[in-house]
């Protein structure tokens, strides 16, 4: 079993910075691909970014390509999402969720069903 809880999410203006976090306990989560999903309102869950169990391998939805970064630190068991020039538009729960069926894997998932451990969510919120 992972456990994994988010945080740093909060209310920024358009043009803000962002960095939430996801700490991971019970299991390390050092040797999974990790990623990063959100939930608008009304709306499917949909991928954001995902990161290698070494972080040599990363992905990203298009539409956050060139502002935000995935990263990890494995000593802290703790996975990041840096969130630059945010928008609007970029206002959802944001879940982390960890791939462990996918252990020492150079593969980064991207589909929700890859991913069997998430967190709870932490708001994002961007107001313009």
């Amino acid at each position: 079993q992972v456990q994994l809880v988010e945080s740093g999410g909060g209310l920024v203006q358009a043009g803000d910075s962002l960095r939430v976090s996801c700490a991971a306990s019970a299991r390390t989560i050092s040797s999974y691909g990790m990623g990063w999903f959100l939930q608008a309102p009304g709306k499917e869950r949909e991928f954001v970014a995902a990161i290698s169990w070494n972080g040599a391998s990363t992905k990203y939805k298009d539409s956050v390509k060139g502002r935000f970064t995935i990263s990890r630190d494995n000593a802290k068991n703790t996975v990041y999402l840096q969130m630059d020039s945010l928008k609007p538009e970029d206002t959802a729960v944001y879940y982390c969720a960890c791939a462990a069926g996918l252990r020492y894997s150079d593969y980064v998932p991207t589909r929700k069903d890859d991913y069997p451990y998430w967190g709870q969510g932490t708001q994002v919120t961007v107001s313009s």
